[in-house]
């Protein structure tokens, strides 16, 4: 890794950014980390160790990088990416950690047709906390880690593999999946838990009334299930845009599971649905 990736350009240094630059550090012995964001976000990236350097001009931040992580929002990424084609070095890697990967890797296959190698990409880890300050080197520790194609043949390659690797050594679960996958299992897995939320939260704000009643009950599990109410809607507008079919698709399951409970309330049927969900969470507990 220390050979192939010697200049690491990190495209948006804020949670995802950041945190990737945190851990990536302490397995690429040497190699100079810059960042490209706006002037305050890496002047706290620069204080905190999460890049070396940072640059205002994008053409800065790519000369000589070997490895380049774009961590900026789906719709920003598709606009940059020409401008990151044909600024990145031949033979270099450009890799995205975008949410949605069908309407990025799209765009990325127009641009990527020569030069540098582009490999699609989405960290299955966050916070309800984002930007810079809220970087985290243990952020991708035990995380699935979508990775959106395969490995081929050629001196690019190399690096794809070694990227890899540096994801396992940074804790990260590597899965190679096609771009449609990735979207129809995110829709389900992550974008409609952050719905719910939206939805749970604005359930909950509609019945509090004047004296605070019955939010001010409220205990440990409605915050923790209220937790992804806490994501900024600029961090999920072009994740909804550019993956609305997918989940229109689950909304509408969702609403007919809602539908069930509603007509299972007074009967044996309910127990049958608690039974099930606690099936899943036992799948889903034993995967951590």
């Amino acid at each position: 890794m220390p050979a192939l990736f010697t200049r690491v350009a990190v495209v948006g240094t804020g949670l995802i950014g950041g945190s990737f630059a945190l851990a990536a550090r302490a397995h690429l012995p040497g190699a100079l980390l810059v960042g490209w964001d706006k002037p305050d976000v890496l002047k706290r990236a620069c204080a905190r160790g999460v890049v070396d350097e940072g640059f205002a001009e994008l053409a800065d931040a790519l000369a000589g990088a070997d490895l380049v992580y774009v961590a900026l929002p789906v719709g920003l990424t598709i606009e940059k990416l020409r401008d990151i084609a044909l600024l990145t070095a031949p033979g270099a890697l450009v890799t995205d950690a975008a949410s949605t990967k069908r309407a990025v890797c799209a765009a990325a296959s127009k641009c990527f047709s020569w030069r540098a190698r582009f490999l699609g990409g989405h960290p299955m880890a966050g916070k309800e906390d984002s930007g810079v300050d809220a970087a985290d080197a243990a952020l991708f520790r035990g995380a699935q880690y979508a990775l959106i194609g395969a490995v081929g043949d050629g001196e690019s390659e190399k690096r794809v593999v070694a990227f890899v690797e540096l994801l396992k050594a940074i804790g990260a679960r590597p899965i190679w999946m096609d771009a449609e996958t990735h979207d129809r299992a995110t829709a389900v897995v992550s974008h409609l838990p952050q719905l719910v939320a939206v939805a749970l939260a604005g359930v909950v704000r509609e019945a509090t009334d004047q004296t605070g009643l019955p939010l001010t009950l409220a205990g440990r599990g409605l915050r923790d299930a209220l937790r992804l109410a806490g994501s900024p809607y600029s961090v999920w507008r072009d994740i909804v845009l550019t993956n609305a079919d997918h989940l229109e698709t689950e909304l509408d399951r969702l609403a007919q599971a809602i539908e069930d409970l509603r007509r299972h309330l007074r009967g044996r049927e309910l127990e049958e649905e608690f039974a099930s969900a606690n099936e899943v969470y036992k799948i889903l507990r034993d995967l951590q």
